[in-house]
């Protein structure tokens, strides 16, 4: 099918939704819809129905879960509103790249401090360096910043468009920046009538699809781009009403990518129509100094659990036998200056490696024992590695092998 007769088809169907939905004029189904323009549609229950959680909850966990199964890496949601599903989505240590578009501008700078890194985002780190940026345009516009993403996402935005919008809707997000993926939902008419007095959900909307307008759509949107699209939805209907399907049907589409890979690839145009209204870049722990902050407190840390195993240890002896080692050794001391291995509570693995011991009143922790641990290995790539990256804050012996500590430092002493 080619780009003409899809056009006919989304105007027959457009044709067709607002025959259901506008019987009589728009004006006067204007009127019926006053009951719920100025609030949330699904804060509008009648004594059979109410969500929990809310609608846009479960639209959002619905996204959060696909994430979650197929670990994405670059994700924009076309029509983002207020941003709360980017929000939901800047957890997910997979992300490097969260964009959100939309046409307010003004409501994208009003909640774009919910998508500002936070001390605890500096303090931990993420694995990969997240960048998170939002963009002032509209989901028919291309800009091939966009190019290239593993998942885009619209969540009730077709319902917004007007006929000609929703006929260049698909030829941007399926035929321009074909991503791997696309979810698309949008109210289900058939739920309607179980609501009181609701014509349409929300005074924007232009239509609002059945099952089948929305299924014929999408899957001739399918066959055209080179996806699959598989159907579901979110909010279960009241018992009794089983028939009128979801409250929100959602379309899952997937690029085949055998067919993708034997077409041609589409130019790339560098068209950049959208407008910055706010970006932010995560630290991570591929940054030199984040990196170095981590492996510092791992090394710390767990020099300090292998000193308190040792003094744990020592006290455990002494509990037996201190009077007899003191007068042997004439010094309270002397465990330590027998270069005592210490016992640890490490894998297998580590025992491979120079164990802890202690001089006098030192405590060393071989560069070898430490590089073993699962953290550092997976931070550092090599032995000389780790000893950069902690040279300028911990103390090392003459030769750089260990790290050196008191044993007996005030930390301990209580």
């Amino acid at each position: 099918m080619d780009d003409n007769n899809i056009q006919i088809l989304i105007e027959e169907v457009w044709r067709k939704a607002q025959d259901s939905a506008f019987p009589g004029s728009f004006q006067v189904k204007m009127l019926q819809c006053e009951s719920v323009v100025d609030r949330n549609f699904e804060e509008v229950t009648s004594t059979e129905i109410k969500f929990k959680p809310p609608l846009y909850r479960q639209r959002y966990q619905f996204v959060k879960d696909l994430v979650d199964q197929h670990e994405p890496k670059k994700v924009a949601d076309l029509g983002c509103g207020d941003t709360s599903l980017l929000w939901m989505l800047k957890f997910h240590k997979c992300l490097e790249l969260l964009v959100g578009v939309d046409t307010n501008e003004e409501k994208l700078r009003r909640k774009e401090y919910k998508l500002s890194p936070l001390v605890g985002d500096y303090l931990k780190p993420r694995e990969r360096t997240l960048t998170v940026t939002l963009y002032h345009g509209s989901a028919v516009e291309r800009d091939s910043r966009l190019l290239g993403f593993d998942l885009i996402t619209c969540i009730e935005l077709i319902e917004h468009l007007d006929s000609e919008d929703l006929a260049t809707f698909p030829k941007v997000v399926f035929g321009f920046l074909s991503p791997a993926m696309v979810v698309i939902s949008t109210p289900n008419s058939e739920f309607n009538p179980l609501f009181p007095a609701v014509t349409l959900r929300d005074s924007d909307h232009r239509f609002e699809w059945n099952r089948m307008q929305f299924q014929t759509w999408a899957l001739d949107v399918a066959n055209l781009y080179n996806y699959s699209v598989e159907f579901t939805g979110v909010g279960e209907p009241p018992a009794g009403a089983e028939n009128v399907g979801y409250c929100t049907q959602i379309g899952i589409f997937r690029k085949n990518m055998a067919k993708a890979a034997e077409l041609c690839v589409p130019e790339q145009h560098g068209e950049h129509v959208y407008k910055v209204v706010f970006t932010a870049t995560y630290p991570s722990l591929q940054q030199e100094k984040y990196r170095q902050y981590a492996v510092v407190n791992e090394v710390i840390s767990q020099v300090y659990d292998m000193r308190r195993d040792l003094l744990e240890r020592l006290k455990l002896q002494d509990d037996r036998d201190f009077a007899d080692t003191s007068a042997d050794a004439g010094t309270s001391e002397a465990p330590c200056q027998c270069f005592q291995p210490v016992l640890t509570r490490f894998s297998a693995n580590m025992e491979k490696t120079p164990k802890p011991f202690c001089v006098g009143n030192v405590f060393y922790v071989p560069l070898e024992r430490l590089f073993s641990l699962p953290k550092v290995k997976h931070l550092c790539i090599n032995i000389e590695m780790l000893k950069t990256l902690i040279a300028d804050t911990v103390m090392l012996n003459s030769d750089g092998s260990a790290v050196m500590v008191d044993i007996h430092d005030e930390d301990n002493d209580d």
